[in-house]
């Protein structure tokens, strides 16, 4: 699984790489380097809508991480549905009405992970060490994402962060969320060792996309989500090969400490 990030790479960069506009959500305080991403937090995703001429426009957004299905009844059910799994995210309830044509791109400069259970840790007895797993230095990560509209009823706006809302002319409000597609790690025995270093520190890997299929992905053709996210998971291990981890603080467990320090290597008790 994934339950923290880091996206620290401004949206105007972010958007020039792929040609994106960037959307006016993603300009307010709640929408800056977060070196701590949690869920419920904002974050941008990149997805590709039909206008109202009809044409297709590639576009950076402002999301909540954690999706609410259209049918929820409360914000809060998306605080769990930070994640989806490959396996069933065409099938399950909560995930299949989304990938079949709101599909997104989700950024970030590296991802936190903790040793799973049962795994030998690294920092003594009984502690869960958290590493952090990050691509080439001056490269991205896309993951995979799908994202879902939820119209607000009213009083529960208060819960989500100002960001996340759109408000159309007849006054509804609306909030974009999105979920981020898991697959299976690497085996720990991965004759590749950084795949293996992967398998051995979770049995879940977020699903990284290569930077060429991305356009792919995001496209909102709703008859292609089976082979897109065929061909996603059949790349993730290739992606995964080139990107790097080391033990960093658990100061980073707190999702109060957002700062760069998070990021940075430490020396543990092996």
């Amino acid at each position: 699984m994934c339950g923290r990030y880091v996206i620290a790479t401004p949206p105007g960069q972010l958007a020039l790489d792929l040609g994106a506009a960037v959307d006016e959500t993603l300009a307010g305080e709640d929408v800056r380097e977060n070196w701590n991403t949690a869920p419920t937090h904002t974050v941008p995703i990149l997805l590709e809508r039909m206008d109202e001429h009809g044409s297709l426009q590639r576009e950076l957004h402002a999301a909540r991480w954690g999706l609410v299905p259209s049918w929820a009844k409360e914000i809060s059910t998306g605080a769990r549905m930070f994640n989806a799994r490959s396996e069933t995210v065409l099938e399950k309830p909560s995930f299949r009405v989304a990938v079949r044509s709101r599909r997104c791109a989700i950024p970030a400069n590296g991802y936190y992970e903790w040793k799973s259970p049962g795994q030998e840790p690294a920092a003594g007895r009984g502690k869960k060490q958290p590493y952090f797993v990050h691509p080439p230095e001056g490269e991205l990560i896309w993951f995979a994402g799908i994202y879902e509209w939820w119209r607000v009823p009213e009083g529960q706006a208060e819960q989500a962060r100002a960001g996340q809302f759109r408000e159309n002319d007849k006054g509804s409000r609306w909030l974009l969320s999105c979920s981020m597609l898991t697959c299976q790690a690497p085996e720990p025995e991965d004759e590749n060792e950084h795949l293996a270093a992967l398998g051995a520190l979770h049995h879940r890997l977020p699903l990284g996309l290569d930077r060429g299929f991305v356009e792919n992905w995001i496209s909102p053709d709703p008859g292609a989500a089976a082979d897109l996210v065929a061909e996603a998971v059949s790349g993730a291990h290739r992606v995964a090969a080139s990107w790097r981890m080391h033990p960093v603080n658990p100061e980073v467990g707190s999702v109060s400490a957002r700062g760069p320090q998070l990021a940075q290597p430490v020396d543990t008790l092996l």
